[in-house]
């Protein structure tokens, strides 16, 4: 193991240092004599963070199965350490072996949110790699993008070798095997480059090429070489039952943004709400097993110590085994255990389980209803009617509850002045649910938040046609909801804020944007921008000088509604989710018509052909 990268003077003089000290519990050792490929895995952004990401954890332990594999971690350095080390010119390093990044085979970046983008090419700067792919020689690592992001990796193109399109835990064997294999024929980057994109799921950007029209839409994107794939289909696992997944996963020295043990029970989504990418892209539906999701729930909290469990899933209430699966945890309470249950739908059954698990007088129920109006939660196919939402606050409210929080968008399509005051008027009602009960069995004052995000099309959704509001539209509306929320007779009790608009256009910009808006990223890291996912850290005149430097029309990007003809720069991609599908529901939601879920009536959406014909849901 190399020396520690960072003297004791420079951990005094940063916030944090056991950010960037490794060793942490679980964390995997290997000796570097018997090891012949190194992976670093990168999360860009802060180590809580990144600490907190499960694909992390599964990734990390599959690759160290590999035999002759050792996988390393890399975060992105804090403010005060990214000055330190660019000022005394400290390689960015990984945790596990302080071995300069650099030196790897790989670097991994798992991208999940665009606003991390800038933090992607600090990665890079810090570890002395050239930010263009195309600059890269045989001294770098390869550098491969994966994660949600990647559904759309155009905007960010120019910057990585590979993208890995879908689910971890396929093909990297096989990538690992193609790059032995051209080490010891002695061939070259682009060899190794041109035989990883014949692997499936695998896209390498700089094999393909972009045209336009004279109006600046796509015209074609083709590959250069007549041997390379022209679509690139997702991978994904179906029996997630029989995959990788930590048995120890890493316990951090410092409290994480998920400070517990994460259990996913199930991947993909039935509900179909059209302004959800990860919905779409993450069909079909995979439940794991009930007895594999008990076994390994004892096995990660005796590694790890951790003394509460989260469930994972897009929407915890549709997995077929919850009741059993919860009350193998409550029994597993009384040995200390706490349960932490995102993303239910608050019903009779889950408060009572909710009951048991939490302590009422703290916490607070959740709701989404996503919009104030039934009208406009027909048109993105929420799924909720106002009598299922009040029903729930008041069996939360006689449960013992005293705290709701509501989330919703503003900007939708289609949305109107009413449905934007609805949003206030929806609120109020839930705390008259609140007053309904008498005096004497309630538990304190009610209090209400409403916190509105504000809509960005993403693509392979219904809603990626969709046009989106400017930053002072957004405003505006908000205002108008806030405006509404003064005029309530419960206002005291309820509170009501806003997303920012000026990171939701950009963010706006960046999930919709072509190979062409790479240059807007690069020219608003050199402007001196990352971490933008942070209120304080983000500057909108440097993002908007970086579109003006690079002669891009912003509002072509962002305000402009798509025609149904254009072309994507993403629809080289399947999902297995058919474009044709996205358009109906696309006109469904102006026609304000709901679409069932796919347990009640499958839609054929296409997702089916990664079972065979059959979503996995119908086979049993």
């Amino acid at each position: 193991m190399n020396k520690l990268a960072l003297s004791d003077e420079i951990l005094l003089q940063i916030d944090k240092p056991a950010r960037y000290i490794g060793n942490e519990v679980n964390m995997i050792r290997k000796n570097l004599s018997e090891v012949d490929v190194r992976f670093c895995m990168c999360f860009p952004d802060v180590y809580e963070i990144g600490m907190s990401h499960l694909g992390i954890q599964i990734l990390y332990d599959m690759f160290n199965k590999m035999d002759g594999v050792y996988c390393e971690r890399v975060y992105s350095p804090w403010h005060d350490l990214d000055k330190i080390m660019r000022d005394k010119k400290i390689p960015l390093f990984a945790l596990e072996t302080q071995s300069p990044v650099k030196d790897f085979d790989f670097l991994g970046i798992t991208i999940q949110y665009e606003m991390c983008y800038t933090n992607i090419l600090q990665i890079l700067d810090l570890s002395n790699i050239p930010l263009i792919a195309q600059d890269r020689t045989m001294e770098d690592p390869i550098v491969i993008g994966g994660g949600p992001c990647t559904y759309n990796p155009e905007p960010i193109a120019d910057f990585f070798d590979i993208f890995y399109i879908g689910e971890g835990e396929t093909v990297y064997k096989d990538l690992i095997e193609c790059y032995r294999k051209n080490r010891d024929n002695g061939g070259s980057r682009t060899d190794f480059l041109r035989s990883a994109a014949k692997i499936p799921g695998l896209y390498v950007p700089m094999f393909y090429k972009p045209s336009y029209n004279t109006d600046g839409t796509l015209a074609s994107f083709e590959p250069i070489y007549d041997d390379i794939p022209k679509n690139i289909t997702k991978e994904i696992v179906m029996d997630v039952s029989n995959t990788f997944y930590p048995e120890k996963p890493l316990v951090p020295f410092i409290r994480a943004t998920q400070d517990r043990v994460v259990l996913e029970i199930q991947r993909g989504c039935i509900r179909g709400c059209r302004f959800c990418q990860a919905g779409m892209i993450y069909r079909p539906v995979r439940e794991r097993n009930v007895d594999y999701l008990k076994s390994m729930a004892k096995k990660m909290l005796k590694s790890t110590g951790h003394e509460e469990i989260s469930l994972s899933s897009l929407s915890s209430s549709d997995y077929s085994k919850l009741d059993e699966l919860l009350m193998f945890l409550i029994e597993e309470k009384g040995n200390g255990v706490n349960v932490s249950l995102p993303s239910l739908r608050v019903d009779a059954f889950s408060l009572d389980v909710m009951s048991k698990v939490q302590d009422i007088r703290k916490s607070s129920l959740t709701f989404a209803p996503e919009a104030g109006s039934q009208r406009l939660r027909n048109v993105i196919n929420k799924g909720l009617t106002e009598e299922s939402i009040l029903n729930g606050c008041s069996l939360a409210f006689k449960g013992g509850w005293n705290k709701v929080k509501l989330y919703f968008m503003l900007g939708l399509p289609t949305e109107t002045r009413e449905d934007m005051e609805g949003i206030a008027l929806l609120s109020e009602k839930i705390a008259e649910c609140y007053y309904e009960i008498p005096k004497d069995k309630r538990n304190g004052k009610v209090s209400i938040t409403a916190s509105s995000s504000f809509f960005i099309p993403k693509p392979f959704t219904p809603f990626q046609w969709a046009a989106m509001c400017t930053k002072t539209e957004f405003l505006n509306r908000a205002k108008v909801v806030n405006g509404k929320f003064k005029e309530m007779l419960n206002k005291k009790s309820m509170k009501y804020n806003w997303h920012e608009a000026d990171v939701s256009v950009i963010e706006g910009l960046l999930a919709r944007g072509d190979r062409k808006v790479a240059k807007v990223v690069l020219n608003a890291y050199q402007n001196g921008c990352i971490y933008d996912a942070w209120g304080d850290s983000f500057d909108y005149g440097k993002w908007l000088k970086a579109i003006d430097d690079a002669g891009i029309n912003l509002d072509f990007y962002t305000t402009r509604e798509r025609d149904l003809d254009e072309l994507f720069p993403w629809d080289f991609i399947n999902v297995g989710v058919t474009k044709s599908f996205l358009k109906k529901e696309w006109q469904k939601a102006h026609n304000e018509e709901v679409t069932p879920n796919c347990r009640i009536k499958c839609q054929g959406c296409g997702a089916a052909v990664f079972g065979g014909g059959v979503c996995f849901e119908n086979k049993n």
